[in-house]
């Protein structure tokens, strides 16, 4: 390009320059920044950089002058604090639902929000290759068409798979298509999960987003909307241990005081506690879908914990430990 064509550019590069290189650490000064310009092909003199940097000022950039010697500026105020970025860059990194490959390309633009220096120190810190991530690479953008289908009120079709021993997918129901009412998307024990309204069962269920191969919108208005209006989204994922399905029933607990924080972190601070009369316990009595994962939760906490009721609960728990004992055994 013209070196006269680059002129008009020069107030744009000077924002970049700040934006990329400088920081409280790493300052710029006038002669530094006119040698930067003059290597993209623009001329610059002293009088037009502090004129520039008064427009820098005037359009909101926070513009800090240091004077150490000589005169040095580096920019203040940033749309991202660095411990902002590194949030995001470290949930990205340990999310499992985001396959490596993706992980490494959303980060390498999470750190573009940032200057190069502390890009660096978000890069050195940050370990993927070791983590369990999906293998679904659709997985990305699977979220995104379902969020599209919320958007625009439209079923979704798609195709459900399992893994089999030899780590391929094998379809459900033979290759059935799914066709379903896409009402929300959760996010629960480290996997997204769709919860939609299937019409054919009546009622609302849920599917892990990364099993979910060819997703595609019907352009057919969804269904179920009262049944998803009165379901309350929180409420139906607490029910559900790890998204597990399982007959739903209510169930009375016996904790120690011991267990307090694993008792909240399962089913919040809404629960009601009701202690007991031997002082060191107290009961809560929840609604949770009794699947292997809750008896393995409540196996988990030992001799701190006891379902009281129901008792056919409390007989699947023995059974389930007896069935492990007797395997081990052989």
């Amino acid at each position: 390009m013209p070196r006269s064509e680059n002129q008009k550019y020069k107030l744009y590069h000077i924002i970049e320059y700040f934006k990329k290189y400088t920081d409280e650490e790493h300052t710029v000064s006038v002669s530094e920044l006119i040698d930067y310009l003059s290597g993209l092909g623009i001329t610059a003199e002293r009088k037009s950089i502090y004129r520039d940097i008064q427009a820098m000022e005037e359009l909101g950039y926070e513009i800090i002058q240091v004077h150490d010697k000589r005169f040095t500026y580096y920019l203040a105020d940033r749309e991202f604090e660095t411990a902002e970025v590194r949030t995001l860059v470290d949930a990205v990194a340990s999310s499992r639902f985001i396959t490596k490959k993706k992980s490494s390309e959303l980060i390498k633009k999470l750190e573009t929000l940032t200057n190069v220096h502390n890009a660096k120190r978000l890069n050195a810190q940050v370990f993927v290759a070791n983590r369990i991530k999906a293998s679904n690479e659709s997985i990305y953008y699977n979220v995104d068409a379902i969020h599209n289908a919320i958007a625009d009120n439209s079923r979704i079709t798609f195709l459900y798979f399992d893994w089999d021993k030899t780590k391929r997918r094998v379809y459900r129901h033979d290759g059935k298509v799914y066709d379903v009412s896409p009402w929300a998307l959760v996010w629960n024990n480290e996997n997204y999960y769709l919860v939609a309204y299937d019409a054919e069962a009546e009622e609302l269920r849920h599917y892990r987003v990364d099993r979910m191969m060819s997703i595609a919108e019907t352009n057919k208005p969804r269904q179920g909307r009262d049944v998803y209006r009165d379901a309350d989204t929180a409420q139906y994922t607490k029910k559900f241990f790890g998204m597990y399905d399982g007959d739903v029933t209510e169930i009375t607990l016996n904790c120690a005081e011991s267990i307090t924080n694993a008792v909240v972190d399962m089913f919040g601070t809404d629960v009601k506690f009701e202690p007991q009369p031997d002082g060191i316990t107290f009961n809560v009595t929840v609604e949770v879908a009794v699947s292997p994962v809750f008896l393995s939760w409540v196996f988990m906490l030992g001799d701190k914990i006891k379902i009281v009721s129901p008792k056919k609960v409390r007989e699947q728990l023995v059974a389930m430990a007896e069935s492990v004992i007797d395997k081990n055994k052989e």
